[in-house]
């Protein structure tokens, strides 16, 4: 598995644990679909460890199933959903933190 090299600001804040991983990729495409496979190797999380907690995301509505393609489901970021709508609002205040942070010290 090849490892990350500028993890996100998410994962410094929150730890760089597979479900954040997972979760950091959807944040980071939240407009697109994705296939199991893709998904896990977007994130660099093992299908195997995706498939540990995926179905968990499915059953409480953190992210959803969009189409089948052939034999591939595909899946999304549920942006109406409470949890996701909060850890995106998350992302952008430690964005913005970064950022302001980054002006004032050219200033």
């Amino acid at each position: 598995m090849k490892i990350k090299e500028n993890k996100s600001l998410l994962l410094k804040a929150l730890g760089d644990t597979p479900q954040l991983r997972v979760m950091d990729f959807f944040i980071d495409n939240h407009f697109f679909d994705f296939p199991l496979t893709e998904i896990a190797k977007g994130s660099n999380v093992s299908y195997n460890s995706l498939k540990f907690f995926f179905q968990s995301w499915l059953d409480k509505g953190i992210i959803i199933n969009t189409r089948r393609i052939g034999k591939s489901d595909y899946f999304k970021l549920n942006l109406e959903n409470q949890f996701v709508q909060n850890l995106m609002k998350l992302d952008w205040v430690l964005t913005k933190k970064v950022a302001l942070k980054e002006v004032r010290e050219l200033v």
